[in-house]
């Protein structure tokens, strides 16, 4: 079986979970899977894909990992982690399918703070199918001379990192593999956000929240507030915990334009997930300053499909002007030497009960390539902010 636990996904995903719970209890929503290359897959693939989805029903939150999670998130209340322990993934929520182009389809439909759930472990399943029908045998000792080469560039720059990769992994043994290799040698690693290897390790677990939090308020309060609307509810929930806010979810522009005095000095600094990071770093830096706020007391994570070579200088450009850390994924827990899966789940619709319409939720994104949703919303969205004419 590919997922191993129920902690066998990205913290974030518990945060916002959540968050859905305390403020938005009976809003719904639906995901979608996408293949940004638009991979081609077998119907032998698909059943064993149904085959894995109805096996993750077997899976809850163990007596130890009840225990372990409440002791180490004191941001989440130990009920959230009892109601986890009664929850199981529904495989008939998950309809999956090939169309004619044997391109794969998914959507999940659910309350939001438990479809949230599925997104990670799906993700995880495919990219680790894909590699086993591609036949794809990753060779160890090249594993091991790529990480020593990030490991030591790392040291070597003190140059810290977390682990971002389980949903793009290519396997859940390279992904354990890579991260006790980091716990062992490496000095600036600060943790990982997958929950069951930061408790197998003993090491931090790293999250906050995702697009989909920002999605769903612009869809329910509109475009113009969504931003301000989204971190203001985050704040009402962890009250200043997991203070990194995510900048590019209807492009940086508009976040940094409504980014508020209050929210600037609340939060401990901003993701960057998109766009040219360089120019991002200045931008944020002078709004920090128009704000009255010293950037050296805050922190930029960058996440947007890193490598440590091309952390290492962003990483120069900031010393001195902004603290700065990195998110990395794929780079860690899928560079064995072959082309990793493209593949996303973002969240599609939701609406606030059963009583109202569904609306769509769309992502901008500061990469073109990264935008979703329908034209017609897109456009929207688009006039709405103000970015376009």
């Amino acid at each position: 079986m590919v997922i191993k636990s129920i902690l066998d996904t990205d913290l974030y995903k518990f945060t916002t979970s959540y968050a859905y719970i305390k403020l938005f209890p009976y809003a719904e929503g639906t995901f979608t899977f996408k293949d940004r290359d638009e991979t081609e897959y077998s119907e032998e693939f698909l059943k064993e894909f149904l085959d894995e989805i109805n096996e993750i029903k077997n899976i809850c939150l163990t007596p130890n990992e009840l225990e372990y999670m409440d002791t180490h998130c004191r941001f989440l209340p130990r009920v959230y982690w009892e109601w986890l322990a009664s929850f199981h993934f529904d495989p008939e929520k998950v309809k999956a399918s090939l169309d004619e182009q044997h391109h794969l389809h998914i959507e999940v439909t659910d309350y939001m703070y438990k479809v949230t759930l599925y997104e990670v472990p799906l993700l995880a399943v495919i990219s680790e199918l894909k590699n086993k029908y591609d036949h794809h045998v990753p060779n160890k000792e090249q594993v091991i001379e790529r990480l020593k080469a990030k490991v030591l560039l790392s040291n070597n720059n003190k140059m810290t990192y977390s682990d971002f990769g389980t949903r793009r992994r290519f396997s859940f043994e390279i992904q354990d593999f890579v991260i006790g290799y980091l716990k062992e040698h490496s000095t600036y690693c600060t943790g990982t956000s997958n929950c069951l290897l930061a408790m197998k390790y003993n090491m931090r677990a790293i999250g906050t929240h995702p697009h989909e939090w920002f999605m769903f308020h612009g869809a329910q309060f509109g475009y113009k507030h969504a931003n301000y609307m989204a971190l203001e509810n985050w704040v009402n929930v962890y009250d200043g915990d997991l203070g990194t806010a995510l900048a590019d979810t209807y492009t940086s522009d508009a976040f940094l334009s409504n980014f508020s005095r209050k929210q600037a000095k609340l939060f401990d600094g901003v993701r960057c997930d998109s766009g040219n990071e360089i120019e991002f770093i200045d931008r944020l830096i002078d709004r920090y300053k128009e704000l009255g706020i010293d950037p050296t007391t805050k922190t930029i994570i960058f996440s947007n499909a890193l490598n440590f070579e091309k952390s290492l200088k962003i990483f120069q450009y900031c010393q001195n002007k902004i603290r700065c850390s990195f998110g990395i994924g794929t780079n860690l827990t899928n560079d064995t030497g072959f082309k990793p899966a493209n593949i996303v789940m973002k969240l599609k619709e939701c609406r606030m009960n059963r009583n109202q319409d569904w609306r769509e939720c769309i992502k901008l994104s500061d990469d073109m390539g990264k935008h979703m949703g329908s034209s017609a919303e897109l456009e929207a969205c688009l006039y709405e902010l103000k970015l376009k004419g």
